[in-house]
Parts: C-alpha cells; sequence; structure tokens
C-alpha cells in the first residue's frame, strides 16, 4: 500500500473512532510504521476526526521529523512498544471512556486488567497489561513499556487509556475497540459474580487459534521451575 493511501486510511480510521466518541477532543494518536522503518504519526493537538492526510508526521528510522506537522509527545510510548514487540505495524492510544475507568478500580491484576470474558476480546486484544500512571509524554513510559518484554500487545495506561498494537492498521484498531467493549462489559457486571470463559474453553480457543497468552507461558514457566 502507498505512503498516500496509508495516509488516508489513518484519517479513516481516527474519524471513525472519533466520531463514535471512543476518544474526545485532541486525544489519543495513531502510529503506522513503515517498510523503511520510519513512521507516519498523527500530529500532537490534533483531533482525530479531523485529519489532514498532508500534515500527519513522518519520522525516519531514528524518530527524527522528516515532514508534516510536530508529532504527539507520546513518541516514547510507540517507540517502546515496537522496539519490543517485532511484529507490530501500527499502533493507537485512545482515551476511551470504559477502558479509562477500569485502570482506577482497585482489584485490577497488572498481569491481565481484564478476566476471559468473551473469545474475541482474547482472539484480537489478547491479555492485557496495565502499567502505573506517568503524566502524557513522560519518557519513563517508556522503560515500564520495555518491561513488559514484548509479550502484550494491549497495555493501560493507569488513568490514562490504552494502546495497542497490531499488524496492521486495522488489527490495531479492531483490538481496540474490543478492549473497550470489554472494559464496558465489565464496568456492567462488576460484583454480579458473571461467567466467566472457563480454562478449557480459553484452552480450546488458544488451540484452535494459535492464541499466545502471557498467563500461560507464567504458567509453563512455574510448571517447569
Amino acid at each position: 500500500m502507498s505512503e498516500t493511501r496509508l495516509r488516508e486510511e489513518i484519517c479513516r480510521y481516527g474519524r471513525s473512532l472519533f466520531e463514535r466518541g471512543l476518544t474526545p477532543g485532541s486525544s489519543g494518536n495513531i502510529s503506522l510504521r513503515l517498510d523503511d522503518g520510519g513512521w507516519l504519526v498523527t500530529p500532537t493537538n490534533a483531533s482525530l476526526g479531523f485529519l489532514d492526510p498532508a500534515r500527519i508526521a513522518r519520522l525516519d528510522a531514528g524518530g527524527r521529523l522528516v515532514s508534516g506537522d510536530k508529532p504527539t509527545k507520546e513518541i516514547p510510548l510507540h517507540s517502546a512498544l515496537y522496539e519490543t514487540r517485532g511484529s507490530a505495524k501500527a499502533i493507537v492510544h485512545l482515551h476511551s471512556t470504559h477502558a479509562v475507568a477500569l485502570t482506577m478500580l482497585p482489584e485490577i491484576d497488572p498481569r491481565a486488567a481484564l478476566p476471559p470474558m468473551t473469545p474475541y476480546y482474547l482472539m484480537r486484544a489478547g491479555e492485557t497489561a496495565l502499567v502505573p500512571y506517568y503524566r502524557p509524554g513522560d519518557p519513563a513510559v517508556a522503560d515500564a513499556i520495555r518491561g513488559l518484554a514484548g509479550k502484550y500487545s494491549s497495555v493501560l495506561l493507569a488513568n490514562h487509556g490504552p494502546v495497542v498494537a497490531g499488524d496492521s492498521l486495522e488489527a490495531a484498531v479492531f483490538a481496540t475497540e474490543e478492549l473497550e467493549e470489554t472494559a464496558k462489559l465489565y464496568l456492567l457486571l462488576r460484583n454480579l459474580n458473571p461467567r466467566y470463559l472457563s480454562p478449557e474453553q480459553v484452552a480450546d480457543l488458544v488451540k484452535t487459534f494459535g492464541l499466545e497468552l502471557p498467563s500461560l507461558a507464567r504458567h509453563e514457566g512455574h510448571d517447569h521451575g
């Protein structure tokens, strides 16, 4: 796909996310990794609903601005996720309401922010890590992402929002939407003792769809250790 088409795709998905209320105002950002190692990144203080393809920032492989407007201040966040997840081609970061609300609850497990509620949550988002609060743009958030060692494609920033990587822009957007809907389900069902997927049902999904879940790696390591 040409760079011109990729720029248009970023604008199209950005508008879709914005129009459905998944990231308000000028919040949220999208990046896409190019074949030459550079990136396309949405500009700082830009609304995802009103992006101009020509003004999207283009960075070289070293993260330096080549053309377009000044990029989002969340570059360290995107950079760390690309660095640790070699399969990542696109990253979506939103301030979606239910995902942000989830990060503020006291019972959330940082290694699995959501239980296995639906098959498509596991199939699209996998499991989700929760990292502590950092102010927006703080380079220290990159170290927190690196600490996850590339095991998670979906990450929640405490009191801030989701960051989701995918092997395409479409995959990253769909996974982010699935994460938001699952967070909404969790909040609707909280304290109602809902029935989650059983370990056997999760194992069937893993086997059928080839899922790689961090929790399985932990359990295997414990069993052999």
